[in-house]
């Protein structure tokens, strides 16, 4: 039954840790893993506690208050961090950049803003940040975070005419929400963000309401800049335009701001490893766990997921216990979550040794492409905005090393198909740019001065030494030690959708 005595909302399923009729959407077809499949069977079935039968079409709920044996806790809590790890990271981002006082760039280098604004870069982002991972230099990026139901803000699109754009709008499953971009034919306008809760009507010269599932939300705008000084000057006057403000600022008339003068803002330092910042921390992830299930409302097939996760939350209040959901933390970060730093373990196999990503930022009950992404390359653009080729190896299954140097030939006419632009980047061992006196760090569309061969081909090439000559242009100077290689295709045409175009066989000179 599904009438007003026997419905349970999501709002009271968390509220209530598994409603009513919970458990009864797994069968609308979300994956649970094995465990806890089974976990919420026992758990339903155990009589832990004195209760009246439960009424007609109802399922029992978790009880709370067992005595969890350790076994059953460690295996609920490895489940946990793996579903858990993509939104804790995303309540640490904004922690950290909703920080700064004023729009401005965070130690120089990355756009900042108080919740309820955006910033914004002025030209390519700086190769020293290491606060997100796979940085592109194709873009001039923006970024802010909202707390929707508190706050709805409006977002600016000035009219970019024929360049390339698209504003990402993620929730905080790192899913992303409403369609703004040239893909899209959006207009230029007013586009007023709002979270699950705000209820309102649409304010007059407002363009779009676009609805957010969860409260925390953010905003990252991409928009293409050639690699010219002329370009670098004509895309001032745009992003001036894109802003984001609280509802309550709206005039009506568009604002603007000198993204060039934004100030710099002093932040924490990174740790000087080289590596991503740590977003998630082992140690203090079920301190914060709870957050998220307060936050995020299940998906339809997700509750009882959910219902286990509280059960798991309500034993840890035993010190012992505690510590054993720790351990299995700090496990989980090492076998499960380390790994999909390689590209391989990364979306589906490409071809010719490259994989590709799967269900970006559409991951729904995708758990292993959002939490390999969210380790690897956070805040992919949808599969239709753009595609990811990536791969640690050459054609011959060899680790990409410095040491080598690796010829990559697109054949005429078969530069990856799209409607937007490509581009080859290389990133260091840890997903970053390798800092070099030709400041390069990516190849493509940008790029005006890319020598073809004869035939039409165009062939680059990456490795530590240069190629010299004419083959210098298509350079893309490497680390001595490990590298990566990734492909961006940005609005790709049917062949980059519909997988019949394969990257290159990478090959070793």
């Amino acid at each position: 039954m599904t009438d007003e005595n026997t419905f349970v909302s999501r709002r009271d399923a968390l509220k209530g840790g598994l409603g009513a009729a919970s458990l009864a959407a797994l069968g609308r077809g979300a994956a649970v893993p094995t465990a806890v499949a089974a976990a919420s069977v026992a758990a339903a079935a155990a009589p832990a506690q004195a209760q009246e039968a439960p009424a007609s079409g109802s399922i029992t709920e978790p009880a709370l208050g067992v005595v969890m044996h350790p076994g059953y806790a460690r295996t609920i809590a490895q489940t946990a961090y793996v579903w858990g790890w993509p939104m804790v990271n995303m309540i640490n981002r904004k922690a950290r950049i909703t920080q700064a006082p004023y729009a401005g760039r965070l130690n120089g280098v990355l756009p900042a803003a108080p919740r309820g604004q955006i910033g914004m870069l002025a030209d390519y982002i700086e190769p020293s940040q290491t606060f997100i991972a796979c940085p592109n230099q194709d873009v001039v990026y923006g970024l802010g975070f909202f707390s929707l139901d508190e706050e709805p803000v409006v977002i600016q699109v000035p009219d970019f005419g024929d360049r390339f754009w698209v504003y990402a709008l993620y929730d905080a499953r790192t899913d992303q929400v409403g369609h703004l971009g040239k893909p899209y034919g959006s207009k230029p306008g007013f586009y007023l963000l709002v979270g699950p809760r705000w209820k309102g009507l649409k304010p007059v010269g407002i363009t779009e309401v676009i609805r957010y599932p969860t409260s925390l939300g953010n905003a990252i705008p991409r928009i293409f800049q050639d690699d010219t000084p002329e370009d670098k000057k004509a895309i001032q006057p745009l992003i001036n335009q894109v802003m984001v403000y609280p509802l309550k600022d709206f005039t009506g008339q568009m604002k603007t701001i000198d993204w060039m003068k934004a100030p710099d803002i002093v932040g924490p330092k990174d740790s000087g490893s080289g590596a991503e910042t740590r977003w998630v921390i082992p140690e203090q992830f079920f301190d914060q766990f709870g957050e998220v299930l307060d936050i995020v409302d299940p998906l339809p097939g997700e509750e009882a997921l959910y219902g286990q996760f509280r059960l798991l939350l309500d034993a840890a209040k035993d010190p012992e216990l505690k510590k054993v959901i720790v351990a299995a933390a700090v496990e989980a970060e090492e076998k499960v979550i380390q790994p999909f730093h390689q590209w391989i373990h990364n979306g589906r196999p490409a071809g010719n040794g490259w994989n590709r990503s799967t269900n970006n930022a559409e991951w729904g009950v995708d758990y292993f492409n959002r939490t390999g992404t969210s380790k690897s390359n956070m805040f992919d653009n949808r599969p239709n905005e753009t595609q990811y080729f990536y791969t640690d190896r050459d054609g011959a299954g060899g680790q990409l090393t410095g040491g080598g140097t690796y010829e990559i030939t697109f054949a005429a006419g078969q530069e990856p198909p799209v409607n937007g632009f490509w581009s080859l980047t290389l990133y260091n061992e840890h997903h970053f740019f390798h800092p070099n006196n030709l400041k390069r760090y990516s190849l493509g569309t940008k790029n005006k001065s890319l020598k073809r061969n004869a035939d039409g081909s165009l062939a680059l090439y990456a490795g530590a030494k240069s190629p010299g000559g004419d083959k210098e242009a298509n350079w893309l100077p490497a680390p001595t030690g490990n590298f990566s290689l990734y492909i961006r295709a940005y609005w790709g045409k049917q062949g980059i959708l519909d997988g019949s175009w394969k990257p290159p066989v990478i090959r070793k000179v």
